[in-house]
């Protein structure tokens, strides 16, 4: 009985410090700063893959993005293609909300998408809906970017469903 509150007790706090790792003040000193409406002003392309829960690559991807700033507005336009062939777009208009905060829509988006910059990082976070087997399917992506240099972005997404994850996706951005 101990041992099994040993084990109950010790897995609750690695738990409890897996979820506060992902405080996005730890960037506040990072460098370049990373300047969302900035960095995608203009055409820049992207690359990257989709993973399920076990760790399977499942899709590959391109996209090609053109970005127009309009005082606080940004205004994505965003090209797929996937491996498959498939081709799709999505347009986001996103809003800067204060100095470092944004709040985002996109048609495939339910509700808002909220990010905040710090540092070199910015977060996203924001339900998706999501094609799987035929049916749709929301689930919830938290989007970290961080700005490499001038021209360079990575992006790491967790999607959850109920909490938990089931898939990842991995991007890389480059300006034109």
């Amino acid at each position: 009985m101990i041992k099994s509150l040993k084990i109950l007790l010790f897995m609750s706090v690695v738990l409890f410090a897996a979820g506060c790792s992902n405080d996005i003040s730890q960037y506040q000193n990072s460098e370049p700063k990373f300047n969302l409406f900035e960095y995608f002003e203009g055409d820049s392309a992207a690359w990257g893959m989709i993973q399920d829960y076990t760790g399977k690559q499942t899709r590959r991807f391109e996209v090609a993005i053109t970005g127009k700033v309009d005082g606080d507005t940004l205004t994505l336009v965003e090209d797929f293609v996937f491996d498959d062939g498939e081709k799709t777009q999505r347009v986001w208009t996103i809003i800067r909300n204060g100095s470092n905060e944004y709040i985002g829509s996109a048609d495939d988006i339910i509700g808002k998408a909220y990010g905040k910059e710090v540092g070199n990082a910015l977060q996203w976070k924001y339900d998706f809906e999501l094609v799987y087997e035929g049916s749709p399917i929301v689930v919830a992506f938290d989007d970290w970017l961080y700005r490499q240099d001038t021209d360079h972005v990575f992006n790491l997404t967790k999607i959850k469903k109920f909490g938990v994850e089931v898939g990842e996706i991995t991007l890389f951005f480059q300006k034109r």
